[in-house]
């Protein structure tokens, strides 16, 4: 099993973003939850899987379920509300020592 860098991520939960590449490619969706151990997003409404589960006390008619899946932190970019588009991001301290995201294209501090 490979190592995983557990380094800062360029997204966190309840981002925007853009999918750079993969079957998704050019669609937009919100962040809902980040997967640091595998290195991957579940975006909402994007990555879309089918599992065939069976009857249990949850679902007790079993069937077909519908579930978004993982995309590699890679393949996704932030959005900029600002730009209106998908950019880079950097990173910079504030006067008071608070540690904040920016867009690289228009300097615009990105919330989050």
């Amino acid at each position: 099993m490979a190592a995983v860098e557990t380094g800062k991520l360029h997204i966190k939960n309840g981002d925007t973003v853009y999918v750079i590449s993969g079957k998704e490619k050019g669609k937009t969706g919100k962040v809902i939850k980040i997967l640091r151990d595998e290195n991957k997003a579940i975006v909402e409404r994007l990555n879309v899987i089918k599992r065939h589960a069976r009857p249990s006390q949850k679902n007790p008619s079993g069937g077909i379920i519908e579930k978004e899946a993982g995309i590699h932190i890679s393949n996704l970019m932030p959005y900029c509300p600002k730009c209106k588009r998908p950019s880079r991001v950097g990173r910079k301290k504030l006067a008071g020592g608070e540690k904040v995201r920016y867009c690289k294209r228009c300097n615009e501090e990105i919330k989050g």
